[in-house]
């Protein structure tokens, strides 16, 4: 619906609105699409600057944090972090309150929270707790973000408990960027703590269950969520993201025995694929469809590698899909909302939704 000030004009000459209404409610209605550019996701200039000033900002005072750094001890390490991490707690409220701006207040959040972990490392370095740095070993802050360990744990889970006060206070989506990448760092950093030993215990038929069952907390979690807030912003993003890595990586790693587990892996990214398409959710489509094309590479390769009639087989059976999509879009209101009707009330909500997003 297109909406301009003639519209409320003529609505208040026909006794619609009152004298004066249509300039207040245009005023508002502009004020209220200002806002919702500021904080809609897209390819706009002004965010892809806010995009690329974060990134830039986040990796500064994380990924790229330099050796130098630790030799100026645990003590600077804790004052900085702190410091940083109060900068941007002030920024995030003023651009929120003072300027009205979502988006970049959400990134600015979601550096405050970042400089959590770097904060308690300090503390431990400085109260002794932690082992001294020395060139390259995995113990420095820098490995972090590479290196699996259940040394961690601790770091993680007070950037967890971070991000959720910070929710708490600006309720901004970008926020949970952290929450999730901290959330993914934890699923494999737990396992060395639970199996002992570091990164090969994360790769152990243990292991990947351990992860396998974290991505599908995670995804039930997301999924909460994003009923939750179906009528608002999407929080459930960044959850959805990380938890199909988890859960995806695991199960992509685990060791298969038999075509039959192969065909129930195949199975799961098909269901994937059917989620996605369902929930309005692409990076279950993307995953579930690489998993797909990896099954049917593992049959062109392995099962079926001598076989003529493989490849015209599964020619036909994409040209029948194209078909199945063919009619599904002819009768696509009817069948969509059949389908409908066989949810829960909330999920059925969430589906309308987000379908219509």
């Amino acid at each position: 619906m297109n909406i301009n000030l003639d519209l409320l004009r003529q609505a208040t000459r026909q006794g619609v609105l009152q004298p004066g209404q249509d300039q207040r409610l245009w005023a508002f209605l502009v004020e209220q699409q200002a806002v919702a550019a500021g904080a809609a996701p897209g390819f706009k200039p002004a965010h892809i600057l806010y995009y690329l000033g974060g990134m830039v900002a986040l990796g500064a005072m994380t990924l790229f944090m330099t050796l130098a750094w630790e030799r100026l001890g645990g003590a600077a390490l804790f004052g900085i972090a702190l410091a940083y991490a109060f900068a941007a707690a002030l920024g995030t409220e003023w651009l929120l309150k003072t300027r009205r701006l979502p988006l970049p207040a959400g990134i600015v959040s979601a550096l405050a929270v970042a400089m959590v972990p770097l904060a308690v490392y300090g503390l431990q370095l400085w109260q002794g707790w932690w082992a001294p740095v020395e060139e390259g070993t995995a113990v420095a802050y820098r490995s972090y973000f590479s290196h699996v360990g259940w040394r961690w744990v601790f770091m993680e889970a007070a950037a967890l408990a971070a991000a959720v006060l910070a929710l708490w206070r600006w309720r901004l989506p970008f926020t949970v960027l952290p929450l999730a990448v901290t959330l993914w760092f934890l699923n494999m950093d737990l396992v060395p703590l639970l199996l002992g030993g570091e990164r090969a215990a994360l790769f152990s038929e243990e292991g990947r269950r351990i992860s396998l069952a974290f991505g599908l907390v995670m995804l039930a979690v997301a999924l909460w969520v994003d009923i939750r807030s179906r009528r608002g912003p999407d929080f459930a993003f960044w959850l959805y993201l990380f938890g199909t890595l988890a859960f995806w990586g695991a199960l992509t790693s685990l060791r298969s025995e038999g075509e039959l587990a192969r065909l129930g892996y195949a199975a799961i990214n098909l269901l994937m694929i059917v989620l996605g398409t369902v929930l309005s959710r692409r990076v279950f489509a993307v995953f579930g469809g690489i998993g797909l094309a990896y099954y049917l590479g593992h049959l062109s390769y392995t099962v079926f590698r001598d076989s003529l009639m493989f490849p015209l087989a599964l020619a036909a059976i994409g040209l029948g899909v194209m078909a199945a999509g063919v009619g599904w879009q002819r009768h696509e209101a009817r069948l969509g909302e059949r389908l409908r009707g066989w949810l829960p009330q909330p999920l059925r909500e969430l589906v309308e939704a987000r379908g219509h997003d």
